[in-house]
């Protein structure tokens, strides 16, 4: 029986081939293909997006090697990104919560 934590790494792997799956190269995420990921699986970070073009930016920022296109280990850094800012998030809420006891 997998660990929880193996069960997420086994939904972040499916996740990102269901979608690069969809057109072309099956093994990276085109531009539509990431943004059809985000709008589905990152609905709520994307509507915090204040850039009309973040998909873009986004799509910029992780295409280290500069093909037009996301592997999975480029996409792993966007995960791990938005990991980190979440668990500062959490982190800070905790603080807010031990200010008010």
């Amino acid at each position: 029986m997998p660990s929880e934590l193996e069960r997420a790494m086994e939904m972040l792997i499916s996740v990102f081939h269901r979608y690069a799956a969809k057109e072309g190269n099956s093994n990276s995420l085109n531009r539509s293909e990431l943004k059809t990921l985000m709008e589905s699986e990152l609905s709520g970070f994307l509507k915090s997006q204040k850039d009309p073009d973040a998909v873009g930016s986004i799509m910029k920022s992780l295409d280290d090697n500069r093909d037009g296109e996301v592997d999975f280990k480029e996409f792993v850094s966007l995960v791990v990104g938005l990991s980190i800012a979440c668990e500062q998030c959490y982190q800070m809420h905790l603080l807010k919560q031990k200010g008010k006891k």
